[in-house]
């Protein structure tokens, strides 16, 4: 004799007992999968399709639909089944022809206007469909005609490559005996921006406010030494950075370093113009314990100080507010000052080789 409420039981194993109580439990679970886990579960007990709708709040159609689609392909038979969707509009004749063409560079208007590179409504019309079109069909074939990816040229092909970062990374490893080894370079276009509405503090479940229209208070330049096996900095606002400031900023570093008898310093810097000049140059004869080792070219990357200005930008330059150049200046010598409170030699792992793929 049958019993009202009771139905074919569903055998599950431990694992998928186990998911699907966490589908139930989550709080990230979609409605409609809560819904068939909790069917399954119901079905696991034994339960008619009749009593199972009533428990869930569902059709009963939905119930056996379920409990069907899970004894045929398990905890994979509650997702939903793929939909054909509507017949393609245009063939692969016509996708070819614009994959071909997004890949080309595009004509010049009938103007003689030379152009860089299509928009999705350009390729669109040339082969008669919509922007819109366009944009889905090439990103599906993951081509980007509005973006460009930049490359340089750098000395990595060069012989002498990799002789010369060998000799900035002993420097930083194992430098010689009594040699001061100094980072140097400039951040430029530093730029003193203010909101022009107070922030607004961040509170219980919101955070800080900031009005996205800011005023324009003039730019500076940093000039930086990092010692590299101390860590402190040496810094210089300036309004320019040509050859004339470089020399100030060398004065400064001079007047700074005290001087060690028979001790040697060596400024590692990239190979701005303003580094070969004959100025420079004839500071350097007229102060003979100084001289520079010029990184590679586009090998930014092998001078320490750049960290130390990555640092800056986080720290203050990134979020910072400045009414004035003035107080851009003073607000990044103030924060170089408590940075050497606690500064510390970086750790440099590079050992000079040429990375490999």
């Amino acid at each position: 004799m049958a019993v009202a409420g009771v139905g074919k039981r569903l055998e599950l194993g431990g694992e998928e007992r186990l998911e699907l109580e966490r589908i139930v439990r989550a709080a990230s679970s979609e409605v409609r999968m809560v819904e068939r886990a909790r069917i399954v579960l119901c079905a696991a007990e034994g339960l008619t399709a009749a009593t199972i709708a009533e428990r869930v709040g569902c059709a009963e159609r939905t119930a056996k639909k379920w409990r069907g689609r899970f004894a045929e392909a398990g905890i994979e038979g509650l997702d939903d089944a793929p939909r054909p969707g509507p017949p393609l509009r245009h063939g692969p004749e016509t996708r070819a022809l614009l994959i071909a063409k997004a890949c080309t560079r595009p004509p010049d208007t009938p103007e003689r206007a030379r152009q860089e590179r299509w928009t999705y409504e350009q390729l669109g019309e040339a082969v008669g469909m919509s922007g819109s079109q366009a944009h889905v069909i090439l990103s599906r074939a993951e081509i980007k005609p509005h973006l460009t990816e930049y490359w340089i040229m750098s000395d990595f092909s060069q012989p002498e490559f990799e002789q010369r970062c060998a000799e900035i990374c002993g420097l930083y490893v194992d430098p010689p005996e009594n040699v001061l080894v100094v980072s140097i370079d400039e951040k430029t276009g530093i730029q003193a921006k203010a909101p022009t509405k107070p922030d607004s503090p961040p509170g219980a479940g919101r955070p800080a406010r900031r009005e996205h229209e800011y005023t324009r208070n003039g730019t500076q330049c940093l000039f930086a030494a990092l010692k590299v096996h101390h860590g402190d900095v040496l810094a210089m606002p300036s309004k320019t950075r040509n050859r004339f400031d470089l020399i100030r900023f060398l004065d400064h570093l001079d007047s700074e370093i005290p001087v060690v008898e028979g001790q040697q310093i060596v400024a590692i810097s990239d190979n701005l113009s303003t580094r070969g000049t004959q100025e420079v140059q004839d500071w350097l004869k007229a102060h003979p314990r100084w001289s520079f080792q010029f990184t590679p070219t586009h090998a930014s990357w092998l001078n320490q100080v750049e960290i130390f200005f990555s640092i800056l930008w986080r720290r203050l330059l990134k979020h910072g507010s400045f009414t004035s150049e003035r107080d851009l200046a003073e607000q990044m010598l103030a924060y170089v000052e408590t940075y050497n409170q606690t500064a510390n030699p970086f750790k440099w792992t590079y050992a000079g080789k040429v990375l490999e793929a």
